[in-house]
């Protein structure tokens, strides 16, 4: 049930970040006592890589525009970060156990991706950087917290996870649905449509 939890939670921060999710996991298990982070995390290359990746990610993150650009380049990077920690996180588990983790936690870490990265699109509607940095800042803290809360307490994690999920999805809805109905009246508006 831990390593159920554990992926959950860390497929919902990889969705929003996962080369921060790997940097403290790794770093948890190579400076803390927790058993249940696979070893190869706290490799000091994958460290480094991840490092590098997270401080390059930190300030593209930040920029209107560029922040969306890296979002559609990490569609792919960041499922497959979920999949490959929840495999991970299966450890000398059955091939069921690891699909199981696995999927659960690439599919976390689309569905938050997707929150996330639609999030951006609607804050670059009027691109100026505060907003960006803000955004940011507050999916970078809320990635430490959740990841790190989930080594301690997993299944508290987990539960909270799932409620940042589901209102980032209400959210998302809530957004496409204003945009629709603001291209509708724009459309009904146009001018080139009124004449002909």
């Amino acid at each position: 049930m831990d390593s159920l939890a554990l992926t959950f939670s860390t497929g919902w921060a990889s969705g929003i970040n996962a080369y921060l999710v790997v940097l403290v996991m790794g770093l948890a298990d190579r400076f803390g006592t927790f058993s249940d982070i696979p070893d190869v995390l706290a490799r000091w290359d994958v460290l480094a890589a991840a490092g590098f990746l997270y401080a390059m990610e930190f300030i593209a993150d930040k920029i209107p525009y560029i922040d969306s650009t890296w979002d559609a380049i990490s569609t792919a990077i960041r499922p497959t970060a979920g999949t490959v920690i929840g495999v991970l996180l299966a450890g000398d588990a059955s091939s069921l156990d690891q699909a199981v983790l696995g999927a659960v936690g690439g599919g976390t870490a689309l569905l938050s991706h997707l929150v996330k990265a639609g999030g951006r699109l609607a804050i670059n509607s009027s691109p100026e950087p505060v907003t960006n940095v803000a955004a940011s800042l507050t999916e970078d803290f809320a990635v430490l917290g959740v990841v790190w809360f989930a080594l301690e307490h997993p299944e508290a994690a987990a539960a909270l996870a799932g409620v940042l999920l589901a209102l980032g999805l209400v959210m998302l809805l809530l957004v496409a649905r204003l945009v629709r109905r603001g291209w509708r009246r724009w459309k009904k508006k146009d001018p080139i449509h009124q004449a002909a």
